[in-house]
């Protein structure tokens, strides 16, 4: 079986499993277990425990359900509602209001997680509910979260670039700082799509807010600064030197169950409930890790990955024939793998190509990011839908559709930055000097 073929036996595999109602993890897990029994002569039973095992010890993976947790406690106290009561001000002459927390929120916690997932899963605790109690319409409510949840892929720290910058020998601090403007760029088209919904139907937008003079927003302000505290802790660990994520995210859950304890919202019954919400959440996400693992370590051993990247190549593209085919290459691989597995197992064949072409390597590397952000909200195997079902329980069918437009967004900022390369290459450029 060739490789166009076997991914799509796999894909309808997978579909047919979700679609029988089995868990998303043994979905992966059960796809990858046909790969590797029908398509390679590798024993299954050992590798599927070795990598189960591996995926789920990862020292770096600890730092998710700390951030969830963080989550979880800043849910449960009035941390969330002092958010909207220091952000309303400033947005509630924006069409769309308070929606525009979810982009401005995920952009903030994007620069401090690194992780889409953890990204859209703590700033879902905190919005969500809050939202849906002032009545703003689910699928915006919904559809803002999914797509800028994928901003933690983009905006430093980023794991995907580390294992980018690492694969093609480039300098991650110059990715890094590429990062930050298409960045940027994200969340102008999200909040802008925001205020165009909401100028076409606005009668779905609820009543706006208390509209006040500049002194009275600075002191309304004040409720943002626990959180915002807590986010430059976390932060500035991080950049400072001073911790890993996975440090920054345990001072985080710390700080954040101070700022509860201070506020008086912190019981026995709430940091139980706290953490058994952040477990379950953990669990669920953990599970899907597992099940990705193994089907990258399955597609690994049929060869599919480099198969196609082959394949490419011998089309012998135009630059931009070049970069439509790999955009469409990697949104194809993100039906079945996470985004550094995507990395992982391609690059070896796909940058002698990029090079060839006369691509930047530090482009090719942003391009890379924001084509899997694409794919965390595609499915079949779109990462933040899952976590978004969980969080809200609605369909994954229904979180996919309601997350098509920012898929469509940012299909335009791959368009922009493939046209106008120095939004990725200006500040680069500043940084080596010219």
């Amino acid at each position: 079986m060739d490789a166009l073929a076997l991914s799509w036996f796999l894909i309808v595999c997978l579909v047919v499993i979700l679609g029988s109602g089995v868990w998303i993890g043994i979905s992966l897990l059960a796809v990858g277990w046909v790969a590797m029994t029908l398509f390679t002569l590798r024993p299954v039973g050992d590798a599927m425990v070795t990598t189960i095992w591996g995926s789920s010890s990862s020292w770096t993976l600890t730092a998710l359900p700390m951030f969830i947790w963080m989550g979880e406690i800043l849910f449960r106290s009035k941390l969330s509602e002092d958010m909207f009561t220091g952000l309303a001000p400033w947005v509630s002459r924006l069409p769309g209001r308070l929606l525009h927390t979810n982009v401005i929120g995920c952009a903030i916690f994007a620069a401090v997680s690194g992780s889409s997932a953890a990204t859209c899963a703590t700033i879902g605790r905190m919005t969500v509910p809050e939202l849906r109690r002032r009545g703003y319409p689910e699928e915006l409510v919904i559809g803002t979260l999914a797509g800028s949840g994928t901003l933690g892929l983009l905006i430093p720290p980023s794991l995907i670039l580390i294992v980018y910058g690492v694969a093609a020998d480039v300098s991650i601090a110059q990715l890094f700082v590429a990062g930050v403007l298409p960045g940027i760029l994200l969340s102008v088209l999200f909040s802008g799509y925001v205020i165009v919904a909401a100028m076409l139907r606005p009668e779905r937008i609820p009543g706006g807010e208390e509209q006040l003079g500049f002194r009275e927003k600075l002191v309304r302000s004040r409720h943002l600064l626990p959180v915002m505290g807590l986010i430059a802790v976390v932060l500035g660990s991080i950049y400072s030197g001073y911790a890993t994520a996975t440090e920054a995210a345990g001072m985080g859950v710390l700080g954040a169950l101070v700022l509860s304890a201070a506020q008086g919202t912190l019981s026995w019954a709430s940091f139980k409930d706290g953490l058994l919400g952040a477990t379950r959440l953990s669990c669920m996400i953990a599970l899907i890790l597992a099940g990705a693992a193994f089907l990258t370590l399955a597609m690994g051993f049929t060869g599919l990955p480099r198969a196609l990247a082959e394949w490419i190549d011998s089309l012998d593209l135009t630059p931009s024939g070049l970069v439509l085919v790999l955009a469409c290459f990697y949104i194809v691989l993100g039906c079945f793998l996470d985004g550094i597995s995507m990395v992982v197992l391609t690059m070896a064949v796909v940058l002698p190509t990029i090079q060839r072409a006369g691509f930047d390597l530090i482009w090719f590397g942003v391009f890379v990011v924001l084509v899997v952000e694409m794919a965390q909200i595609t499915p079949p195997v779109g990462f933040n839908l899952f976590v978004l079902q969980g969080m809200t329980g609605r369909q994954i069918t229904y979180v996919a559709r309601v997350a098509l437009p920012f898929f469509l967004l940012m299909v335009v900022a791959v368009v922009l930055v493939t046209v106008f390369p120095e939004i990725v290459l200006f500040l680069p450029r500043q940084m080596a000097g010219g």
